[in-house]
């Protein structure tokens, strides 16, 4: 497979792997530097896929969230799962609303996963993050990450 192929493959799956939890973007980024050719170029183009996909959870968290409260409220009689739903989030939207700690919550995030990165993509969107501090330091975190992961399969 020559080389804009397998970036624009790498990318496509990492916009799918963004927005369907199934799909397994580092197994991919094992498998690409395992294959060896441009492990470099698969990982670049797998993190921006990432990063695209997130920037939508992103921007749809920011454009909706005022409806997605309206609608959990109205669903929820009993206030169980409201409670349940703020107890885990609470924590990461006040991270995301400081200025200093709202940068190195998504940067650990995108890098080794904890808290998840789709929560921290939503989250960030409804705390007023701004898109494109949060758009670098994902890619930063993805690329990062798929670097760590490819690195010792391409040298084996």
């Amino acid at each position: 497979m020559n080389s804009l192929a397998e970036a624009a493959v790498a990318l496509g799956y990492g916009l799918a792997s963004a927005l369907v939890p199934v799909v397994n973007a580092e197994a991919y980024a094992v498998v690409a530097g395992h294959r060896g050719g441009h492990a470099l170029l698969a990982v670049l183009a797998l993190a921006l896929g990432q990063t695209v996909g997130k920037l939508l959870l992103f921007e749809s968290a920011r454009r909706g969230s005022g409806r997605l409260a309206r609608t959990l409220a109205r669903r929820d009689e009993s206030g169980r799962a409201a409670a349940r739903t703020a107890r885990w989030t609470a924590p990461i939207r006040r991270w995301l609303s400081r200025r200093r700690t709202a940068l190195p919550t998504v940067l650990v995030s995108a890098t080794v996963g904890v808290p998840p990165l789709a929560v921290v993509s939503l989250a960030a969107g409804t705390a007023g993050l701004r898109r494109w501090e949060f758009a670098v330091v994902c890619l930063s975190g993805r690329m990062l990450r798929f670097a760590v992961l490819v690195l010792p399969a391409a040298l084996a």
